[in-house]
């Protein structure tokens, strides 16, 4: 599969720098599968299990590349963090991409609306994170 690769400040080999994703999900088994996907694309990945742990990593971590939530997680759903990063001086320009295996449209209007970059449905295959790299990570 073809990777990440032009026009992410890096050249080729082993020396450039990977983009940096942080995917967010409270469900183990689709943590696992979208990091898995990203890897394989070529991108470097830190997992999380909620926004809360999402913006304490986005606080220690300046070098995130973009953000890939689930919609709906206790405490924090994905639009919260999506709400957080974009109302944020230091984080409004990391992209933010919405997932959710719920089609419902004004919700995908509302995350939009507020700044997200992208919503994917459930479950994301490697087509859709080949578009969000000519897309989000140009």
């Amino acid at each position: 599969m073809a990777g990440c690769k032009g026009g992410l400040g890096g050249g080729e080999g082993r020396g450039a720098a990977a983009p940096h994703v942080l995917a967010v999900d409270d469900s183990s088994v689709d943590r696992a599968v979208i990091a898995g996907i990203l890897r394989s694309s070529q991108f470097r990945v830190t997992a999380v299990d909620s926004g809360k742990r999402a913006l304490e990593l986005l606080g220690t971590e300046p070098n995130v590349s973009m953000i890939i939530t689930d919609y709906w997680m206790p405490e924090m759903t994905g639009f919260e963090l999506l709400k957080k990063v974009k109302e944020s001086s230091s984080l409004k320009e990391i992209p933010v991409v919405i997932m959710s295996s719920e089609n419902v449209p004004t919700r995908i209007s509302r995350c939009l609306e507020e700044g997200a970059e992208d919503f994917l449905l459930k479950p994301v295959r490697p087509s859709d994170v080949s578009r969000l790299c000519s897309r989000v990570l140009r």
